[in-house]
């Protein structure tokens, strides 16, 4: 598994269309078909979509993500930076949580300074401004990548609740 497969798989998720194609999807990522084929054989594998790699495993994935993304794909804040809020710092979730530091992805047009958290994938902070369901997935996936007990058991709930929100 590379980052950009759990990105793929929350914006099928996100997009909540059983008959989604390819070609729109490759657009609204900024990830070229050949990258999104790749990935989706890659999630196939790992038994995270359905043979014919439509439909996300979502008990699956809602698992590899509560137990098994921090060690995956473990972040460690970096430097302060302008950016696109992201985990506790997501405006859904920035009232819940008192916090003195923001995380943000790098993003020179961010409106927010915060701690740096490396985005799953290079053109990802263009894609969550096109696609709040989209960034909001994200973000809680970043929860669960640094977040503390608190946040992490919120981030779990809502990942939950809007994964299997997003199937019917």
């Amino acid at each position: 598994m590379r980052p950009q497969d759990v990105a793929i798989l929350l914006k099928i998720c996100a997009m909540k269309e059983p008959d989604w194609q390819l070609v729109p999807l490759s657009h609204s990522m900024r990830i070229s078909i050949s990258e999104l084929s790749e990935s989706l054989n890659r999630s196939r594998l790992a038994q995270l979509v359905d043979y014919n790699k439509k439909q996300v495993n979502r008990p699956n994935l809602l698992e590899f993500l509560e137990h098994g993304l921090r060690y995956v794909f473990p972040q460690q804040a970096g430097a302060m930076q302008r950016g696109v809020p992201t985990a506790h710092s997501h405006p859904s979730m920035k009232d819940m949580f008192v916090s003195e530091l923001d995380y943000v992805w790098p993003d020179v047009n961010g409106g927010t300074m915060g701690l740096t958290i490396e985005p799953f994938y290079a053109k990802q902070v263009e894609a969550v401004k096109e696609d709040a369901g989209f960034y909001k997935l994200l973000a809680l996936a970043d929860v669960l990548r640094v977040g503390k007990t608190r946040e992490v058991k919120h981030a779990k709930a809502e990942l939950n609740k809007l994964l299997y929100e997003s199937a019917h």
